[in-house]
């Protein structure tokens, strides 16, 4: 028998928006928290006297320490009021953004990397449950469009002003803003947010939380949906880390306008999110993935095959990219929502997140493994990412019909016993 979930009352229009909008907020400090650390290593690296591999380590420290929380996260994420889990981790990751502005040196720099990003990976698994919790199937695309804004919100205003501020005052100055910020929305969060314990009438005892992690793992419809995850973010991450390289060294942009061509691609997204996130909800997550998805491939494979261009094509061209990358994600996560049983849908996100930072360590390793620099300095092998890249997004779209929700699946059945 499929468990089911009490649903969550309902909120009205207004505080549910209102709620939206503070998980997106609460996303945003995650999101400018890993991408601040890449525009601020040229500082970094003369404060503590370090080579960019160090500053690399740091970043990929974030990173796999986000995949291992969401691995542990899906064994006790079910087993707790949302809202109480959410200040919890929220409070944590403010304190490790406070010890990164704090720190004496880089060992310690890194361990504070390293404990946010154990914070923040379980942060966006709770916020993806929370949205399956409160918001109805039917409208879980455009609610996941007005989180995913948090991405443009973080492109347009918080690395820009990260690295302004990094400039005047010092390396440690975005990290005290992310503290001040997080404190605000923490409290927001304190007085909006509803209690969210319905999930806890199924709680499991401690002793099956192992095996049922393992469990999440053997569901072949959960295996689907975590290689389709694993894939997507593979896939941009072949392309994106090195865009900012690329560009200084074989198109000729410069290190200070490199702002502007992301502030174009960061607005671009803050309006075409939401749209795409209405769209999913009218014709469904499916369809929407496999349009944006083969959509993708041009920006792609432009993008890593592109000639010397002047600036303002550059700029002109970016919105497209960011568009394309960032809105495939959008009918992704909103499918998420639906693949696993109601009562272990924290868990499944969670385990999902885990399986999402991995899939971006590996296309970031992978896609690092040929890039060189020849002898007029241009980088090399950048293309083959493209190449890459692109067979990676034509299997997506011939995957995410082999994903499904679970919904889904319970009223197929139904629908047949009804034909016959």
């Amino acid at each position: 028998m499929q468990s089911t979930v009490p649903p969550a009352v309902p909120l009205p229009e207004a505080r549910e928006r209102l709620v939206l909008w503070l998980l997106a907020l609460t996303q945003f400090t995650v999101i400018m928290d890993f991408m601040v650390m890449m525009p601020l290593a040229p500082q970094l690296m003369r404060a503590f006297a370090i080579e960019p591999a160090a500053v690399s380590g740091a970043v990929s420290a974030y990173a796999w320490c986000a995949g291992i929380s969401g691995l542990l996260a899906s064994m006790y994420i079910d087993r707790f009021d949302r809202k109480r889990l959410l200040l919890a981790m929220f409070a944590l990751f403010t304190l490790s953004n406070l010890a990164c502005a704090v720190a004496p040196n880089f060992h310690v720099l890194v361990l504070s990397r390293a404990f946010a990003g154990l914070t923040g990976g379980v942060l966006a698994s709770i916020i993806m449950a929370i949205i399956g919790d409160l918001i109805p199937a039917h409208r879980r695309g455009a609610a996941t469009g007005i989180v995913m804004t948090s991405f443009s919100l973080a492109a347009v205003a918080g690395v820009p002003t990260g690295v302004m501020l990094a400039a005047h005052y010092g390396w440690a100055s975005p990290f005290y803003l992310l503290v001040l910020f997080s404190l605000l929305i923490w409290f927001g969060a304190w007085r909006v947010l509803p209690s969210l314990d319905g999930h806890l009438g199924r709680r499991v005892p401690l002793a099956q939380v192992l095996p049922d992690l393992i469990g999440l793992y053997k569901v072949r419809g959960h295996l689907k949906a975590f290689l389709l995850s694993g894939v997507n973010m593979m896939t941009g991450m072949m392309v994106i880390p090195f865009i900012s390289p690329v560009l200084v060294s074989n198109i000729g942009v410069q290190p200070a306008e490199i702002t502007f061509v992301y502030l174009a691609g960061g607005v671009a997204t803050l309006f075409t999110a939401r749209m795409l996130g209405r769209w999913s909800d009218r014709v469904g997550a499916h369809k929407v993935y496999r349009y944006v998805a083969l959509f993708s491939i041009l920006p792609l494979m432009f993008m890593t095959h592109m000639p010397r261009i002047p600036l303002y094509a550059v700029i002109l061209f970016f919105p497209f990219f960011m568009t394309a990358l960032s809105g495939r994600n959008i009918p992704m996560q909103a499918l998420m929502t639906t693949v696993p049983d109601p009562a272990k849908r924290g868990a499944f996100l969670s385990a999902n997140s885990a399986i999402q930072q991995i899939g971006s360590g590996v296309g970031a390793l992978v896609g690092g493994l040929w890039l060189h620099t020849d002898a007029a300095g241009h980088i090399s092998g950048y293309s083959l990412n493209g190449w890459i890249a692109a067979g990676l997004t034509l299997f997506s779209v011939l995957w995410i019909g082999q994903v499904g929700g679970a919904t889904t699946a319970a009223a197929a059945p139904a629908g047949e016993r009804q034909a016959a």
